[in-house]
């Protein structure tokens, strides 16, 4: 298996980022049946946003060492701090489109003008971030995992990675600005 994706980094990529989007757009539009999940108490569902939001904050620090890691040339700590953070976004995401799925999308309360101005711009940038990477963390992903770190820099990882980890920091950052600002503002 792992030659046939050492082979096929791109078409892998591809088939994996349909599959993650259309988790992610089936829980975001709820069309999960009812039922298809099981419930958790209402306490652990409310419990859920604050939860990804140190999720979030982890993985934006755990990504922003292992980048500066990579600069370095630490690789090996740039490995497991990326591998890390590939697990902080995972748990993240399952959390949130868990939550998403039974209870749907959280609602702004503040003033319109704010929702307006503010608050759906920096969601919107955050959520094209967010698919934006996708792609390219699979594809750095399945790079790293079916080669040695010894033939890397003969690929495009380094090349995509340092694309994909600015931007996914900013996606991490700016879902904890959009946290802050349905929960805390």
């Amino acid at each position: 298996m792992q030659q046939f994706v050492e082979r096929n980094v791109p078409a892998v990529t591809g088939l994996l980022t349909v599959v993650s989007l259309a988790l992610v757009f089936a829980a975001a539009l709820r069309v999960v049946p009812p039922g298809a999940l099981p419930r958790a108490p209402d306490a652990v569902l409310a419990a859920i946003p604050h939860v990804n939001a140190v999720v979030s904050a982890v993985a934006f620090v755990v990504v922003a060492a292992s980048w500066r890691a990579i600069r370095r040339g630490n690789v090996e700590r740039h490995r497991t701090g990326m591998l890390a953070g590939v697990g902080l976004f995972g748990t993240f995401l399952a959390l949130y489109l868990y939550r998403v799925a039974l209870v749907g999308p959280s609602e702004f309360e503040g003033p319109a003008v704010v929702e307006q101005f503010v608050y759906y711009p920096i969601l919107a940038i955050h959520v094209l971030l967010a698919v934006a990477c996708i792609p390219l963390l699979y594809y750095v992903l399945l790079l790293a995992l079916t080669r040695p770190a010894s033939e890397l820099a003969g690929t495009a990882h380094a090349r995509i990675g340092r694309i994909a980890a600015p931007l996914w920091l900013t996606s991490f950052g700016l879902g904890v600005v959009v946290y802050l600002l349905l929960y805390a503002v």
